[in-house]
């Protein structure tokens, strides 16, 4: 029996890289570690969720489904999140087509 890498797993299972489902799979990879941070983030501060919503200015069950990838937060919560947690972010964008101008 052969084995497989994780690439070729997620390749077979999923899609290849650039179709649909690899994308819609791969963006949601990204909003997970992305509320995974957030707990993980936030749990080092010692702040509750609570806490948290309350200098957000959103309900607690609103932390909890973001930390849970359970809501399309809004981008603008989302940075207030990282403010409120003091987190510097960044943004790497990649251009996937070159109609589009990038800024000099």
């Amino acid at each position: 029996m052969r084995s497989k890498s994780l690439d070729e797993m997620i390749d077979e299972h999923i899609g290849k890289i650039g179709t649909k489902d690899r994308d819609n799979f791969e963006d949601e990879l990204r909003l997970d570690i992305l509320g995974h941070t957030i707990k993980r983030i936030r749990e080092e501060k010692h702040l509750t969720q609570a806490q948290l919503g309350e200098m957000v200015g959103v309900r607690k069950a609103q932390i909890s489904k973001i930390e849970n990838n359970l809501t399309n937060a809004r981008f603008e919560t989302i940075l207030k999140v990282f403010r409120a947690l003091n987190v510097k972010i960044n943004f790497k964008l990649e251009f996937s087509s070159t109609n589009i101008k990038q800024p000099v």
